[in-house]
């Protein structure tokens, strides 16, 4: 079940909604853990009981840690609640690609491959993972006190707000709202607004470019023609950040209705003038992962000596490609990414900034473009041929778009780059940080979001085309 789906707008949503404002306060978590509980298991029915029972060892491994005072049981109780998530991870989602990898090598050494029953994925393993380490890091640094209740563990792992597509919530940033929030109807309307415009983004805008982007990178990549490969892949740029942040706006609205105020997860990526900047603004959540558990842990740019430096930036990307997916392309699109994080540190930032505003853009998009050209396409052949195809200049013929696509490619550009402009950087504080609404701003809000709800409604009954590319991370 996802976000944009006739059963979760119609049916499971206005249910639970009922439900939750029904119940007494001491009961509301109650419900969002039912829900959530249904929600998961109805995509995901045998793993459901995987994933409570893994959540529930965690919770009395981290309490153990909490109430030991032995400095070597603390670090030991540690390295087992993050070996038993972690372990899930490399189990449910990249078995296969290490037993592909070695059944390959076997092949070309011509020895008979590993028999092996392929194990399916569980829907959201990725972000479930990480959230269960931020729990046990932070209480083993004494960053905040663990749950004293199961139920709130639960909660805070599996609240189908972000459970299978994030944000990564840091729990000492959650942790108190879970126990004890205030529920105003201010944060419920601007909720509902958020929710309703990330549907937009993700219904009217990313899928109808993913209809023009399928129909290039699913298709026969030697027939393209150089036109068609470079409007794929703006198709696919723009189709990945408004599927994604779209996403993203759905779990933070549901959040802000519950009362739970989520982090943040992108901030107007395509603007930035460089990939450092990039990542400072793309999948906000990850990055900041990224840095606190693995990054500084690593010694972060504090080591004296810039090669470790510059291994720690290239070993955090390349997880953070790998963790992405089970496949070579993500481990190359995550090289990919640190190559150019160390080419600023090295150069390219003082360059960039020599240039200028518009043409740093540029070009740092340019890149990100071609990064998501690796992401896109498993297979190295794949890539290796899309590449040539993009840089044949000989092979130009006029553009073959539709109308709509056409529109909408055109809608995203301006919406992903109208944050460049003051016009544009005081609506994003208007829609997305302002706290204190005016009673007519709100109306104004709930006016939107209602039509923005009934137009994407009727986009998704009109049509059973409604991908999302992070479903399966």
């Amino acid at each position: 079940m996802v976000f944009s789906s006739i059963l979760f707008l119609q049916y499971f949503l206005p249910l639970f909604l009922l439900a939750y404002h029904l119940v007494p306060k001491g009961a509301k978590n109650l419900v969002i853990l039912a829900a959530s509980i249904v929600f998961y298991a109805w995509g995901a029915p045998r793993f459901v009981f995987v994933i409570l029972g893994s959540t529930i060892l965690d919770f009395y491994l981290v309490q153990w840690l909490y109430n030991s005072k032995s400095t070597q049981k603390r670090k030991a109780l540690l390295a087992t609640s993050i070996s038993l998530n972690l372990g899930l991870l490399a189990y449910f989602k990249y078995a296969n690609f290490f037993i592909e990898t070695v059944n390959q090598v076997a092949i070309s050494l011509g020895t008979a491959p590993i028999s092996w029953l392929n194990v399916a994925l569980p829907i959201g393993i990725s972000f479930y993972t990480f959230q269960t380490i931020t729990y046990s890091i932070d209480v083993y640094r004494k960053e905040h006190a663990p749950f004293a209740k199961l139920t709130n563990y639960l909660l805070y792992i599996m609240s189908f707000p972000q459970m299978i597509a994030g944000p990564i919530v840091r729990f000492n940033t959650v942790a108190d709202q879970i126990i004890s929030r205030v529920e105003t109807w201010d944060d419920k309307i601007i909720g509902f607004f958020r929710f309703s415009l990330g549907l937009a983004k993700k219904v009217l805008v990313a899928n109808v470019l993913a209809v023009y982007a399928n129909s290039v990178f699913n298709g026969t990549i030697e027939s393209l023609h150089t036109t068609q490969a470079w409007l794929g892949v703006l198709a696919y740029t723009f189709q990945i950040y408004f599927d994604f942040s779209g996403y993203s706006d759905m779990a933070i609205g549901l959040g802000r209705m519950l009362g739970l105020k989520f982090p943040e997860n992108f901030n107007s990526p395509y603007v930035s003038k460089s990939i450092s900047e990039f990542w400072r603004r793309w999948h906000i959540t990850l990055g900041s992962f990224m840095k606190n558990y693995l990054y500084i842990p690593l010694g972060g740019n504090k080591v004296s000596n810039p090669l470790r430096l510059y291994f720690n930036l290239g070993l955090v990307f390349l997880i953070s490609g790998l963790w992405h997916g089970a496949s070579w392309n993500f481990v190359l699109w995550g090289v990919f990414h640190g190559l150019f994080l160390i080419l600023d540190r090295l150069f390219l930032l003082k360059l960039l900034q020599k240039i200028g505003g518009i043409p740093a853009t540029i070009f740092t998009f340019f890149i990100v473009a071609m990064g998501w050209v690796v992401f896109r396409l498993e297979n190295l052949v794949d890539i290796k041929q899309f590449f040539l195809k993009l840089f044949d200049f000989r092979d130009f013929i006029p553009p073959s778009i539709s109308l709509e696509a056409s529109v909408i490619m055109v809608i995203a550009i301006i919406f992903s780059g109208i944050t460049y402009f003051p016009l544009g950087q005081r609506w994003q504080h208007f829609f997305f940080e302002k706290s204190n609404y005016k009673t007519s701003s709100l109306l104004a809000l709930s006016i939107v979001g209602i039509v923005l709800l009934i137009l994407s409604s009727s986009s998704i009954i009109s049509s059973d085309f409604n991908p999302f590319i992070y479903f399966r991370f």
